[in-house]
């Protein structure tokens, strides 16, 4: 019994240092000018369900939840919104060459339908960015119209 106490009160100074160890929360400021719903003037519905199903992850407007405060919570979540502003970030749209917007446009429509996007792990706190069958077909609409125009 000595030793799970020991075992418990390290593993409790462990999981309290580790709260020292804090991840950038700063979002960068966003340049309307460069942000996709602005640059393609986006319909507010479907703005809204990109905001809440995507830009989390894909753009600088990361609002971070409550448990992203708690390490080693914070590192798996900053890790994701670094990972998801490297495939795509909605904030610097209009930076990204004619190729890059076709090929993200297109992967977005394939994570859509494949309902690998929003990650379930990401649903489960965000319901909001749980989208229905109808609100994917949508957005994938909506890029496929982006695609076909070839104004992107």
């Amino acid at each position: 019994m000595q030793k799970f106490k020991k075992i418990v009160f390290w593993c409790l100074v462990g999981f309290a240092m580790i709260q020292f160890i804090p991840i950038d929360k700063v979002n960068k400021p966003v340049d309307k000018r460069k942000n996709f719903i602005e640059v393609k003037n986006t319909p507010a519905k479907i703005s809204e369900l990109i905001k809440n199903a995507c830009y989390d992850c894909h753009s600088d407007e990361t609002v971070y939840p409550k448990y992203a405060y708690i390490a080693p919570f914070s590192w798996s979540v900053k890790s994701h919104v670094n990972e998801g502003r490297e495939h795509l970030n909605f904030s610097v749209w209009a930076t990204y060459n004619d190729d890059l917007k076709k090929n993200m446009l297109t992967k977005s429509i394939q994570t859509i339908e494949n309902k690998i996007m929003p990650m379930p792990a990401y649903i489960i706190y965000h319901k909001e960015a749980n989208l229905t069958d109808a609100e994917r077909t949508l957005l994938i609409k909506y890029f496929e119209e982006i695609l076909k125009s070839k104004t992107y």
